[in-house]
């Protein structure tokens, strides 16, 4: 039995790991609005995330983060989230009772091929961390608020394939 796809579905995952990229194919698959957390802060605060980082700090970033996500109210949406929106409990709670939570997983080797652009990316981390121990302390978080998750290692229309069969079979 097919499932209707729920309202919102929220996508969260390792930078690299096609959460803007999938996000806008899965919105436009299933007629849903496209929303980057990323975008609302950029717009929020003015700067790039970069700059924030720059001139305020990672955690000021995360803090603006959880704000933004924390006053978000869509419907009918896919949200891409930023990848260090699991730092914060209740910017995921807010976003668990609004939406369905879909961890785009895909190994490290993966986002480190992807990643490029490291350090002007405006990346939450702290300046002695680098990809794998961002990757080695988030993973447990994407795993724990998630309600689906994929294989985000091949190309982004295979990724929105799979997120689309897992929620018409209601493995959720």
């Amino acid at each position: 039995m097919l499932h209707p796809l729920p309202d919102n579905l929220c996508l969260i995952g390792m930078p690299g790991s096609g959460k803007t990229t999938t996000g806008r194919l899965l919105a436009r698959r299933t007629g849903k609005s496209f929303v980057d957390t990323d975008d609302l802060i950029r717009s929020a605060s003015r700067h790039s995330l970069q700059h924030i980082v720059d001139h305020k700090g990672h955690l000021a970033l995360r803090a603006i983060e959880q704000d933004v996500i924390c006053a978000l109210h869509c419907s009918n949406s896919v949200i891409a989230t930023g990848g260090s929106a699991v730092y914060s409990a209740s910017a995921m709670s807010h976003l668990a009772g609004m939406a369905t939570i879909i961890y785009l997983a895909a190994p490290l080797a993966t986002i480190e091929s992807r990643i490029h652009d490291l350090d002007i990316r405006g990346l939450v981390r702290r300046a002695d961390q680098d990809l794998s121990d961002l990757y080695a302390e988030r993973t447990p978080l994407y795993e724990q608020y998630a309600s689906v998750r994929v294989d985000a290692s091949g190309a982004p229309e295979q990724t929105v394939d799979q997120i689309i069969t897992a929620l018409q079979a209601g493995i959720f």
